[in-house]
């Protein structure tokens, strides 16, 4: 018998995480760390609904920390499987699972010095070594080849833009009655017709069962011209002789922001002398991106070709010592700073924030997701002071969304990538959304005439 248990990000836009079972093999696919408000971010300590040791294999979509970040805590709890990622997602999903647990000891040992913690001695989620003995079970595995994860079970990768790497992943196996059926994993599902990456992609074959992400399955993107919004944020904050601070993930969002600054270079509309990128992790990340040339679209390999490669990190100023994000934050010229994280929750551009929300000549710019409980959120919500470590900042910089920069597939979008499917789903399950997103992407399906998908909560089986 076969059946899916939803572990994460049913309701909500991290921790995502789903078990599929044919009869003794469990496989899990993504094992993501939760994001937000404190209570969300309570549940990576809770214990796993099944006991790590059972798991055999794990599928990885991609390298987020929202679909990875559990990853060692998994191996810590027992798991020995192998960790199966495109070739891409492996040095990126090593990246991540070192830095977040260099993170988890910081916030430990701080922790421990302030006096506050959950346990007696404060203690990590998980450690380096965890972290370690999770990147040596990483394999990787080419795009479109079948995967024999158990006997009679496959899957195979297809590319889903989103990120470097990224993946949907269709697992075929037999059900209870004995009959061949394919489940299909959406991942993350990136935009179309966007630069750098390829569109994302669909299977060949009807799956009888689409396990669907919904994180803008109520809203469409802005069709501008990113560029030209980024320059018109930077045109007015220098006039006011402010900073443009960008908050994006170091992965996706920073070479995102990277490739429509390099193009505002290009115009002649931006001096790169006036552009830093303030984070290490991104830097890394950039170079780990700038050495994917196959998986680029035609453009990305067309700039390259004429010696162009808008991801060339050394055209802008980089900040990678603390002494130098120091420095920068002391800046009084107008300059452009793009920092991790990008939902301001931690990283460099949170002391970035400090120092210049208050000053109403300041520009933010969010490029991303803003998930509920962030600070991010807040602050596109219209939050008039912000607390940041620990005292209460007055917000009146601008602030401003540029949505048509999302690496996440907006409504129509969503909707294009199921009808590129060769058939309707039997069965459609609706994750990595908060409620609202899902209802209104539900709708949108249904009026395509397939059936009405579910929307499961935490902990919710579907057997098959």
């Amino acid at each position: 018998m076969a059946q899916v248990t939803f572990v994460g990000a049913c309701g909500t836009v991290t921790g995502s995480s789903t078990r599929l079972d044919f009869g003794s093999h469990r496989l899990l696919v993504d094992c993501g760390m939760f994001q937000g408000d404190d209570e969300l971010e309570a549940r990576n300590w809770d214990r796993f609904p099944f006991e790590p040791a059972s798991i055999h294999a794990v599928l990885l979509t991609h390298a987020h920390l929202d679909h990875t970040g559990l990853l060692p805590k998994l191996v810590a709890g027992g798991f020995r499987g192998p960790i199966y990622c495109s070739r891409a997602t492996r040095p990126l999903a090593r990246l991540v699972l070192e830095d977040a647990a260099e993170l988890q000891e910081e916030e430990a040992r701080f922790a421990a010095k302030k006096g506050y913690s959950r346990h007696a001695e404060p203690r990590p989620l998980f450690d380096r070594k965890d972290a370690e003995r999770t990147i040596e079970l990483l394999e990787p595995v080419r795009f479109h080849e079948p995967l024999e994860v158990f006997p009679g079970v496959t899957a195979r990768l297809l590319r889903a833009g989103h990120l470097l790497g990224a993946a949907s992943i269709e697992v075929a196996g037999k059900d209870a009655s004995g009959g061949r059926r394919r489940w299909l994993f959406s991942g993350d599902v990136g935009r179309y017709d966007v630069p750098i990456l390829v569109d994302p992609e669909a299977p060949e074959e009807a799956p009888d069962a689409l396990l669907l992400e919904s994180t803008y399955g109520d809203r469409i993107h802005e069709s501008a011209d990113p560029a030209e919004e980024l320059a018109a944020v930077i045109d007015r904050a220098f006039a006011r002789g402010g900073f443009v601070l960008v908050p994006a993930f170091a992965l996706g969002r920073t070479q995102d922001v990277l490739y429509h600054l390099s193009t505002l270079v290009d115009r002649g509309r931006l001096d790169p002398g006036r552009v830093f990128l303030d984070s290490p992790m991104a830097i890394r990340a950039t170079e780990i991106y700038r050495q994917a040339t196959p998986e680029f679209d035609e453009e990305m390999r067309e700039r390259i070709a004429n010696g162009d490669n808008p991801l060339a990190t050394d055209r802008f100023q980089r900040a990678r010592s603390v002494d130098e994000s120091k420095a920068l934050n002391e800046r009084s010229e107008p300059a452009v700073v793009v920092a991790a994280s990008g939902m301001a929750t931690g990283g460099r551009i949170v002391h970035h924030l400090a120092r210049r929300l208050p000053d109403p000549r300041t520009a933010v710019v969010f490029v991303g997701y803003q998930a509920a409980g962030t600070r991010g959120r807040a602050l596109l919500d219209g939050a008039h002071r912000a607390s940041i470590h620990g005292r209460r900042v007055e917000v009146r910089a601008e602030i401003v969304q540029i949505g048509s920069l999302s690496a996440h597939a907006d409504a129509g979008e969503l909707v294009r990538w199921c009808k590129a499917l060769p058939a309707p789903p039997r069965r459609i399950f609706l994750n990595h959304g908060e409620d609202p997103a899902r209802k209104a992407l539900a709708a949108a399906l249904v009026e395509l005439g397939w059936p009405r998908p579910e929307l499961p909560r935490p902990g919710a089986v579907a057997p098959w």
